[in-house]
């Protein structure tokens, strides 16, 4: 800590956008989610995060945020004792929003975030952080050592940072460790990993997509068994979600829909069961 809080180092600036994206929406009358954890965090980061202000695709990052809270709630309310593992977790605080008082919890990234998450979050009796890399095989046999299925795996904004080859070495790590468990992603097709450099908020940092995924149906392949249950465009989200945004939310989705444009059409959140 210094007197203007905690300083980055060399952590990725890419974990900044959804954190500062949910403590902006904190603030917001009609917000998608609550999360009074991350303005404190926020508030706690030696960084400029108004270099991120006003742009469009942190209401891009909440929206995908509250869908995968809805995934980890419901999983969580068909099995209250579950396991949950947040890879990539960065600065999220998931856990804070849907923790259901019984579930255990990993909290996985890479040594250096995990040092920084230290300054704002503890281990407890069920929830731990893990650091190491998501391609390592030896964090899936901590999880395994420490817990008990069902398994829910929330890799939010992570597997398309991530070489192909690489992103298929984890689903399969995955399947064969915890068959019958439950992966929430996102991917994004060619049109959006050729033009990271326009996107408003990526070109701001230097962290790239690698993996473009052209359909997500993609991820059944190769892999007998594994099934994509749903996959949603931010402007196609479920209908229940939906309906409880705000009436300016729910236009400016509707409105975004229409365009059909690929930056948009081409990113996709998606929920596998892996076997």
């Amino acid at each position: 800590m210094t007197e203007h809080g905690v300083r980055l180092g060399t952590i990725q600036e890419t974990l900044l956008i959804p954190l500062y994206g949910r403590a902006a929406e904190n603030r917001k009358k009609d917000a998608i989610l609550r999360d009074p954890r991350a303005e404190e965090i926020v508030a706690s980061i030696d960084y400029d995060f108004a270099r991120f202000d006003g742009l469009q695709s942190l209401i891009g990052t909440v929206l995908r945020t509250a869908l995968f809270d809805r995934w980890v709630a419901d999983f969580l309310a068909a099995h209250p004792g579950g396991t949950v593992v947040e890879i990539g977790t960065g600065l999220n605080t998931r856990f804070e929003r849907v923790d259901n008082g019984r579930a255990r919890w990993f909290d996985l990234d890479l040594p250096d975030v995990v040092e920084l998450r230290r300054a704002f979050f503890t281990h407890t009796e069920r929830r731990s952080m893990i650091a190491a890399s998501v391609t390592d095989d030896a964090w899936v046999e901590t999880v395994a050592a420490h817990s008990t299925g069902p398994y829910f795996f929330a890799a939010e904004a992570v597997l398309p940072f991530l070489a192909e080859a690489d992103v298929h070495h984890v689903i399969h790590l995955l399947a064969d460790r915890f068959p019958g468990s439950l992966l929430a992603l996102d991917t994004a097709g060619p049109g959006i990993i050729g033009t990271q450099d326009e996107h408003d908020a990526l070109s701001k940092v230097e962290a790239r997509m690698q993996w473009a995924c052209a359909d997500p149906a993609q991820l059944t392949e190769g892999r007998a068994g594994v099934q994509l249950l749903t996959s949603h465009t931010l402007s196609n989200l479920p209908g229940p979600m939906f309906d409880e945004l705000s009436p300016s939310y729910q236009e400016m989705l509707t409105g975004l829909g229409a365009l059909r444009m690929p930056q948009v059409e081409e990113y996709r959140l998606n929920l596998v069961r892996l076997s």
